[in-house]
């Protein structure tokens, strides 16, 4: 092979390959971000059950031995309502780009089958 036709398919290949393996990871990855937020929100749900049957706690025997438990509680709430923030924003991510890049592997597409018909000729 000559130095020339090798100088012309890099680019092209590699971002071919690219495109390729990010087209295959995306769905994973989208997956993986909406699974972490309905998991948090289950989490998320737990927590506040628990939080309602401290309450219940404090209202019968009052605050002494579960302020430690109250402060936690709070601040895992606190950290998992963060969490499903970034989780769904990481999701609107993904969808958002999802078609981009399924329109430029087509586009990649129509441009291999163009540029072989060019060379056919």
């Amino acid at each position: 092979m000559s130095e020339d036709s090798e100088e012309k398919s890099y680019p092209l290949r590699t971002l071919h390959d690219f495109i390729i393996a990010l087209y295959k990871e995306w769905d994973k990855f989208r997956m993986a971000s909406l699974i972490g937020t309905i998991t948090s929100g289950v989490l998320f749900i737990f927590i506040i059950f628990r939080l309602l049957g401290l309450l219940r706690k404090i209202r019968r025997f009052g605050f002494i031995g579960v302020i430690d438990e109250l402060i936690f509680l709070i601040l895992v709430a606190a950290f998992v309502i963060y969490e499903i923030s970034l989780l769904f924003g990481q999701y609107k991510f993904f969808r958002k780009w999802e078609k981009r890049i399924g329109l430029l592997t087509h586009l990649e597409e129509r441009l291999m089958r163009d540029y072989e018909k060019e060379e056919s000729k």
